[in-house]
């Protein structure tokens, strides 16, 4: 009996709670005296197509750093993955960027605020496609190979514009990898 009256409350709590929410918004987002609801503002970006232009010819050309230091878990995970702020600050606390200052100020304004940089994904396959970089890495593919010589790029640029499954099998027939589907499709 005492089950039966405490599942009949927390099913009356829960209808008047979700009524009570529903009265306090409108259905066009207002909530209700008028206020409009504020939205997370968009992230600003600029000419480089990014928060902050990170310069990959200075970094990987002219002070020669190498793919794998800032993106360390490429060896070992299926996303090549964007650098944690701490990686960045490990050298920016001290240096503050010669050729573009206010990019260093910006990228410490980010880590000051404990915030994310909301980078803009330049490569992306097809959903029902697996990358897993850990294998092209293990399997010799120079990062160059998929991505062009970044180390001559000041402004990141998609130079495979068209990573197709033709593009992909291509390669791996060259390189004597398995053009099994389940290799990429699983």
């Amino acid at each position: 009996m005492k089950t039966k009256w405490f599942l009949l409350s927390m099913a009356t709590l829960m209808v008047f709670g979700a009524l009570g929410f529903g009265l306090t918004r409108s259905a066009d987002g207002q909530e209700a005296g008028g206020q409009e609801v504020e939205e997370a503002a968009e992230p600003e970006v600029g000419p480089s197509g990014q928060p902050i232009a990170f310069p990959h010819n200075i970094h990987a050309d002219q002070y020669q750093i190498e793919c794998q230091y800032c993106h360390f878990s490429v060896e070992r995970a299926s996303a090549a993955g964007i650098p944690p702020m701490s990686t960045c600050m490990g050298c920016h606390t001290v240096i503050s960027g010669q050729e573009n200052p206010e990019e260093i100020t910006r990228l410490r304004d980010y880590y000051n605020r404990g915030e994310a940089i909301p980078w803009n994904r330049i490569y992306k396959v097809a959903d029902h496609v697996q990358f897993p970089h850990m294998r092209h890495i293990a399997g010799g593919v120079d990062c160059a190979a998929c991505h062009g010589n970044v180390a001559e790029m000041g402004v990141i640029q998609e130079v495979n514009q068209n990573l197709t499954m033709g593009w992909c099998l291509n390669c791996h027939l060259e390189m004597g990898a398995s053009r099994d589907c389940t290799v990429c499709h699983y």
